[in-house]
């Protein structure tokens, strides 16, 4: 029997992306209303992957992950009133799924609810990451179309959205390495991303980012804590108190090995060479290099 479709656009976007595309689009493939992958010049074997799956395929050069998606969703012929943003590493649980099914079963029970926030699960070389502050955190991938759009910055982006949000309880999976070969490219090239935005010159508009607020939604709160606590510390010195917090007061060493591994790479490795890439761009800007 044919699952009964619900009334979702999904939106994915891909570059390179055989090794994760078809257990991505596996995983809601069976009841996405309509499925759209925009893909910006694949060279390998996704696009023949995702054809198993959809027609609407488009292409669309990449610039950065804000404006692709904000692109996507104002050019592309959506059908539907609820739109899914997806990355090709991700996967919707069944149990996120059967909850999105349930909720959208009674429309005339959502009249107020404009998004849905769902917790983000990090699985890193197969091993579900629990511990370190790193599950849940949540993040807002389904909502009103007309209602959402993604933030204006390079890296870590959210989605705003204007009216109420509701908290789902299934996961959203994040497999976040297929290698560390890849986990350590993808992150070289988010780091140089996120100390652009760090070094900015110019202002950003308010209604452009999520506003932090510590008493608001929990990703206002996550971002209250990296603009008010994180960013005041001195560079290079703020990623090792990161990494202490993160990994022995908040328990990560509870991961065991790939969770070693995980939280050195992604609680300070990572932060480090970010702080490293603005200390970069700094010096150049003030020796004219």
């Amino acid at each position: 029997m044919e699952s009964e479709k619900i009334p979702v656009s999904f939106i994915v976007l891909t570059q390179d992306e055989e090794l994760n595309i078809e257990p991505c689009l596996r995983s809601f493939a069976d009841w996405a209303g309509e499925i759209f992958i925009v893909d910006s010049g694949s060279s390998d074997r996704t696009l023949e992957i995702a054809a198993r799956y959809t027609n609407r395929i488009v292409h669309h050069p990449f610039d950065n992950y804000s404006l692709q998606r904000n692109w996507a969703q104002e050019h592309l012929p959506l059908n539907y009133e609820w739109v899914f943003h997806i990355d090709a590493d991700e996967r919707v649980s069944p149990e996120l799924m059967d909850i999105i099914k349930k909720r959208l079963a009674n429309p005339g029970e959502l009249t107020s609810v404009s998004g849905f926030l769902m917790p983000r699960r990090i699985d890193f070389l197969g091993k579900h990451i629990r511990y370190g502050g790193v599950y849940p955190t949540y993040h807002c991938r389904l909502y009103r179309k007309g209602s959402g759009r993604c933030e204006d910055r390079e890296y870590d982006q959210h989605f705003l959205v204007q009216g109420r949000m509701e908290t789902l309880a299934g996961d959203l999976i994040e497999v976040t390495a297929t290698s560390l070969y890849s986990w350590t490219a993808r992150h070289n090239r988010w780091a140089q991303m996120e100390a652009r935005y760090r070094t900015k010159e110019k202002e950003i508009s308010d209604d452009k980012v999520v506003k932090p607020g510590f008493f608001r939604s929990p990703i206002e709160r996550r971002r209250w804590f990296r603009d008010s606590l994180y960013e005041k510390v001195p560079l290079f010195f703020r990623s090792f108190l990161y990494f202490f917090q993160r990994y022995v007061l908040r328990g990560g060493f509870l991961d065991g090995t790939k969770g070693l591994i995980y939280h050195f790479l992604h609680g300070f490795w990572f932060r480090f060479y970010i702080d490293a890439c603005v200390y970069e761009i700094l010096w150049n800007r003030k020796t004219g290099a």
